[in-house]
């Protein structure tokens, strides 16, 4: 244990510690097991050929966790995506603590660029490979692991010189979550509906992860979105290339003239009316690293090359435009002829402390403002999501830092996520009380939402260990 963690006062005894390490240790097979069988559900929302995949994902989450002691019931939410909730309610002067987590997954994409079966567990160099290993099935698997390591231990407790004597759980809720990859509309109504379901002190959301394997880290923000669907009209159809182009308005080429004016010399984003300026303040991310952590090519720039911008500041404190989508002909099979109507969906990640209604007030106005050619211009705004910060100074988060510290023995570092998880502000809503905390087991080599997506089975077991030291000795 690091020294930082011994001096922690918030910091767990050694004895409880180790002892629980144990036990999620012992418990290794048992996670392998049941994550195996979470990956072999191809549990994508929102699919007609995968609603049957996600009833019996749903259902068998509810057996995992009824074997870890917690039942859960099951909601038929409004987008048709079933949420589980349990609860085990507080002793006398504890908190309820609510864990979340989700059991939807991503789209497999093209199959080909999979080493292996997606929906297989494949354990290759030390990693387990397959579609939610990392987000979000190896958190719930974590869940049930901290879960157990804590029920084991309270067998134990008639034993007088077992560090687990002390061990009493705080109220427990527990939200899986069916719709998280589609936008999380079932949830939040849920949240409105039934917000007593919900009800907590404490929110440790389990859908990040740590800056690197084995560095205990904790997400304090998170973007909000501001997304915008664009659609270029010059054309009353597509026209022959060689009669009439050269003068014709070219909606594709008119498409990109306008994305362009999105982005400055450097490639970072300029939106008319918004300020793209701000700066990090805190742990910060070797250009390096990034470079490796997103894959980028040899030889290739960053954006934040050649400019004063951080990698820090461009993806964790400012508004970041990309171009997630366009529709407009293919190159295969080329035909000779000049786009009519091109569509481009843009994703808007907006930084903490700023409005996402006024950040897509400015993205539209700048977009009517910049269209080539006077084309026809239709926008169509999706729905927002809100940033969030983490109260860095409460007791909370200072309680699970030293949790964290004291599983992987070396001090919790802060970092910002450029993702968005609008939960956090629709729980913030419904319990506007609670302490949010995020952390998890999606460190950067998992490659989530891509092929060969994987986890590091460490990252299970020691967020595992911190997590259950956290319900073991919160509050108290």
């Amino acid at each position: 244990m690091s020294d930082t963690a011994q001096q922690n006062p918030n910091a767990p005894s050694p004895d409880l510690v180790s002892a629980i390490r144990a036990k999620v240790e012992a418990d290794a097979e048992t996670i392998k097991k049941e994550l195996t069988e979470l990956v072999a559900f191809p549990s994508v929302h929102g699919e007609e050929d995968t609603k049957q995949a996600c009833r019996d994902a749903a259902a068998h989450v509810v057996e995992l966790f009824a074997d870890a002691g917690v039942d859960l019931d099951s909601h038929v939410t409004v987008d048709g995506s079933i949420a589980l909730t349990g609860h085990i309610p507080a002793p006398e002067g504890r908190p309820t603590v609510l864990l979340y987590s989700h059991y939807d997954v991503q789209p497999a994409g093209d199959v080909s660029e999979w080493t292996a079966d997606p929906w297989t567990l494949d354990e290759r160099d030390g990693r387990w490979y397959g579609r939610g290993t990392a987000d979000c099935k190896g958190n719930v698997v974590m869940h049930l692991a901290a879960l157990r390591a804590l029920r084991a231990l309270r067998a134990l407790r008639e034993l007088d010189d077992d560090p687990a004597s002390a061990v009493e759980l705080p109220g427990i809720r527990v939200v899986v979550e069916g719709s998280e990859e589609r936008g999380s509309a079932g949830l939040e109504d849920l949240t409105r509906t039934r917000p007593e379901l919900f009800a907590a002190d404490v929110i440790l959301i389990a859908d990040v992860g740590n800056v690197a394997v084995g560095r205990p880290t904790l997400v304090t923000t998170l973007r909000g979105t501001a997304d915008v669907d664009v659609t270029l009209e010059t054309l009353a159809g597509p026209v022959h290339s060689g009669m009439f182009g050269g003068a014709a308005p070219d909606a594709l080429a008119a498409m990109m003239r306008l994305l362009d004016s999105l982005r400055d010399d450097t490639g970072a984003t300029r939106i008319d009316g918004l300020d793209c300026d701000q700066t990090w303040e805190g742990l910060g991310y070797d250009a390096d690293t990034f470079r490796g952590d997103a894959g980028v090519l040899d030889g290739v720039d960053l954006v934040s090359d050649g400019s004063d911008a951080s990698v820090a500041d461009l993806t964790w404190a400012r508004p970041a435009l990309i171009v997630t989508g366009i529709d407009c002909p293919p190159a295969t099979n080329a035909v000779n002829a000049i786009p009519s109507k091109v569509t481009a969906h843009l994703n808007l990640r907006v930084p903490p402390g700023m409005d996402p209604q006024e950040a897509q007030d400015r993205l539209v106005a700048h977009l009517e403002s910049h269209v080539p050619w006077n084309a026809r211009i239709d926008i169509r705004r999706d729905v927002l999501a809100s940033s969030f910060s983490a109260d860095v100074e409460g007791g909370v988060v200072k309680h699970v830092e030293a949790c964290l510290a004291a599983s992987y023995g070396r001090e919790t570092e802060r970092m910002g996520e450029g993702a968005s998880i609008p939960l956090c502000a629709t729980l913030l809503d419904a319990v506007p009380d609670a302490d949010i905390v995020l952390y998890g087991v999606e460190e950067p080599q998992c490659r989530i939402h891509s092929s060969d997506e994987s986890v590091d089975p460490r990252e299970i077991r020691d967020i595992a260990v911190a997590e259950a030291l956290i319900l073991a000795t919160i509050g108290r």
